[in-house]
């Protein structure tokens, strides 16, 4: 346990590890892989070149230290942490690998600064921390082997189907080599695919929402393809019918609340497939609780799942729609394929929300979630009525191994 000195030490770091956290960050990345390569098969290399790691990894330890006296109130963060380690397969073995290269980084980028005395309460901070995420995570990779159908580590699975949905979102319905039936999963939760692109030397991990309502049978993601993006690019261009793909059990803690609030769903691009699989499940259940689905996409030739959402607003009657073209092509009809020229605003949706205390769940870039964080900020939506889900590096707390 960490004593009342210790504790006092490591919040008293802060202003350095401000001043200094990302640069102690890409050292220890640096340190880490150089020592342990077989760990670029966990995490992925692309946030690594552009900084998003460093830059989250960064964050996630100032909040740590400022909140070390009363840890709970990270619960949250923790729990979203240990649900992608879950789905990265990260395991017991790989903190205490983390633990030396993180001090050593500390340690190296601070210099005299960092005495003894911070060095040990820095390490007896972190060992109390992986202790709890080990225990944590040990419960969820239990929960996911013991519930029917479940498994441990990445299982192959056969691609079905393949299904353009718009120019640059293809779908791949997957079902268990071997069959059987499937756990089912929550709505907005995901899927970890474990590729191994040709010509490359490391596995790679991505993460994928689910895009449809939960079936016992199969499972559908919808994968963007990213400019440059080394696992996008090879399932568009290469991975066909037939093709096995690993996958994890699913994993996540974006998930639509059981309660019976009215439920405003934000979504911006490929943002749209947790939201899809959200209220299929409510059509599918024939929940009376009323439904906005407000999307912003480009223009046609990017809008996923047009088809899908009209079907939903003829038959699902307490189902209604604001779909946002901000560059509108001359074959986009107003009125048709969307109901906005331009962006995501409030006026242009005010008239649109539901009545009472709705639930807000919002997913798509950063810069699009901060849009909508500033959105309902404007309509004064509570924090316990924000759910939410940015594609990359969290920025919230994540002082262990961020995927």
């Amino acid at each position: 346990m960490l004593t009342p000195d210790q504790k006092a030490i490591v919040k008293a770091t802060v202003p350095a590890l401000e001043a200094h956290g990302e640069t102690i960050t890409r050292t220890f990345y640096a340190s880490m892989f150089a020592a342990h390569p077989e760990l670029l098969n966990i995490f992925n290399p692309a946030n690594q070149q552009t900084g998003k790691q460093a830059r989250s990894l960064a964050a996630s330890v100032l909040a740590y230290a400022a909140h070390i006296d009363h840890p709970e109130v990270l619960g949250g963060m923790v729990g979203r942490i240990a649900h992608k380690h879950v789905s990265l397969e990260v395991r017991p073995e790989h903190y205490p690998i983390v633990g030396e290269h993180l001090l050593g980084a500390i340690a190296q980028v601070l210099g005299d600064a960092a005495t003894p005395e911070i060095l040990d309460a820095w390490a007896a901070a972190y060992g109390q921390l992986a202790d709890l995420m080990i225990g944590i995570e040990k419960g969820m990779y239990d929960a996911g082997a013991e519930q029917p159908g479940g498994w441990r580590d990445f299982r192959p699975f056969r691609v079905a189907r393949k299904v353009t949905e718009s120019r640059v979102i293809t779908s791949f319905v997957l079902e268990p080599v071997g069959g059987g039936p499937l756990p089912a999963y929550q709505p907005g939760q995901y899927l970890s695919l474990k590729v191994k692109v040709p010509g490359q030397e490391r596995w790679q991990i991505r993460q994928y929402s689910l895009s449809d309502a939960p079936s016992r049978e199969h499972y559908r993601i919808s994968v963007k393809r990213e400019d440059g993006g080394l696992v996008s690019g090879h399932l568009h261009d290469t991975v066909q019918e037939g093709d096995e793909l690993l996958v994890h059990v699913p994993a996540g803690d974006f998930v639509l609340q059981r309660s019976e609030r009215p439920v405003v769903l934000i979504s911006g691009g490929v943002g749209i497939t947790p939201m899809l699989a959200m209220v299929q499940t409510l059509a599918r259940e024939g929940s009376q609780r009323p439904v906005t689905f407000i999307h912003a996409a480009q223009n046609g030739s990017v809008h996923a799942f047009r088809d899908d959402v009209a079907r939903l607003t003829r038959e699902y009657p307490h189902f209604r729609k604001v779909v946002f073209y901000d560059d509108a092509q001359p074959g986009d009809v107003l009125g048709t394929h969307h109901d906005v020229a331009g962006r995501l605003s409030l006026d242009a949706v005010r008239g649109a929300l539901p009545a009472g205390d709705a639930e807000f769940y919002f997913c798509g870039p950063a810069g699009f979630s901060g849009a909508v964080e500033a959105l309902l900020d404007e309509l004064q939506v509570p924090a316990e009525r924000r759910f939410t889900e940015t594609f990359g590096p969290s920025q919230s707390f994540a002082p262990v191994i961020p995927g």
